[in-house]
């Protein structure tokens, strides 16, 4: 009987033993790649404050880096002249260092979100150059060296260019001029020297943006100013970028000595509102329609099945040039917190990242491992 006891347990040690090695448990984002690339998500107030429990746990379970939404533009932290709101940057930052994350920086300068008191005078009136040179110092001196060592890496200028390549006339370019950009770069090297700084854009893989971009990273390095890294936004969809524009849009910045990073990343999967509806300008905004929300009650197979297709095809160059891209940030966590439920049209059921509603991993997420797999 002892014998015939023996004999079932190493019997049953087998077979567990044939299981596991056959149904492994499943990996995470961050062990798959981590000889490759960081790998992260963008964060919201209730997912740092671990208010949003479930989001929070898949953060720390499957990512090593982060980014705030919100929680860093103009108007969160510095909404009036002389006040500064960190109480929200704080609990941003504690969490990213309580889980050994490199933490982000979003965004220092940018023209939407800021306050128009930044650029007017008491009477409403626009200030001077040399006034807003100031505040714009005064602003990335008190942010940026508020987390000196601690975040490690800033979107220091966001999304500079129109859709020709041009400079966007905007109040920083108006009353500054053109070399804003390297002022707020070289204000944010002062405040932290050892911080990476980054230029952030999005629809860069269409080629006149891209070259824009290519002329302003020029012009910075020209200037001995330290830019790390461009950051491809990558607000995608099922059809945009082409797998051409991807890779020629990163081997095109790595020809300049910068490092590149796909900072927004999320797939669309809804029908475009308009022709001219791609992109992420938020200014854009239209009226919800039914047949721009055709996946209200859930996402078919067939589009589910699309979704893991694409996000597999664009992690497969990602992982061809990762001796150039060094992050990988997905915009949101769950499909139920993506912008792209109310961008451009308010009021949308999307699907674009690799957790659903309820915090699942969906086949996209089996396919970009899948692809780790095989690139290894």
């Amino acid at each position: 009987m002892f014998f015939a006891k023996i004999k079932f347990l190493l019997s049953a040690v087998f077979l567990l033993c044939l299981i596991t090695a056959e149904f492994p448990a499943q990996m995470t984002l961050k062990d798959v790649f981590k000889n490759d690339f960081l790998i992260g998500a963008a964060l919201n107030r209730a997912q740092f404050h671990e208010e949003d429990k479930r989001g929070a746990d898949i953060v720390k379970k499957q990512f090593n880096t982060i980014s705030p939404e919100n929680a860093l533009k103009w108007g969160a932290v510095h909404p009036q002249p002389g006040r500064y709101n960190f109480a929200a940057t704080d609990r941003y930052v504690e969490f990213g260092e309580k889980n050994k994350m490199f933490i982000i920086g979003h965004t220092l300068v940018w023209h939407n979100q800021t306050p128009n008191w930044v650029f007017e005078d008491g009477k409403g009136n626009p200030v001077s150059r040399d006034e807003l040179l100031k505040r714009l110092r005064e602003h990335i001196r008190t942010v940026v060296g508020r987390y000196k060592g601690r975040i490690k890496g800033w979107d220091v200028v966001n999304e500079a260019l129109n859709e020709d390549g041009t400079l966007r006339e905007t109040k920083w370019f108006k009353i500054i001029g053109a070399d804003y950009l390297a002022k707020a770069f070289e204000y944010a090297h002062e405040a932290d020297p050892q911080a990476e700084l980054y230029y952030n854009d999005y629809s860069l893989e269409n080629e006149a943006k891209r070259q824009g971009a290519i002329e302003l990273i020029k012009n910075l390095r020209a200037q001995k100013i330290p830019v790390k890294a461009v950051g491809l936004q990558g607000h995608n969809n099922l059809e945009f970028p082409t797998l051409r524009q991807q890779e020629e849009t990163i081997t095109e910045f790595a020809k300049l000595g910068v490092k590149v990073m796909i900072t927004e990343l999320d797939v669309d999967v809804l029908p475009r509102a308009a022709r001219d509806s791609g992109g992420a300008d938020i200014s854009q905004n239209f009226e919800l329609r039914e047949n721009l929300n055709p996946y209200a009650k859930g996402l078919p197979d067939a589009v589910q099945k699309a979704l893991a297709a694409r996000y597999a095809e664009l992690f497969k160059i990602y992982l061809k040039h990762r001796n150039v891209i060094t992050r990988i940030t997905f915009w949101g966590v769950t499909d139920a917190d993506s912008w792209k439920n109310n961008f451009p049209v308010r009021g949308r059921t999307n699907y674009p990242l690799l957790f659903d509603r309820e915090g699942k991993t969906k086949p996209a997420f089996d396919a970009i491992i899948q692809s780790a797999r095989q690139s290894n």
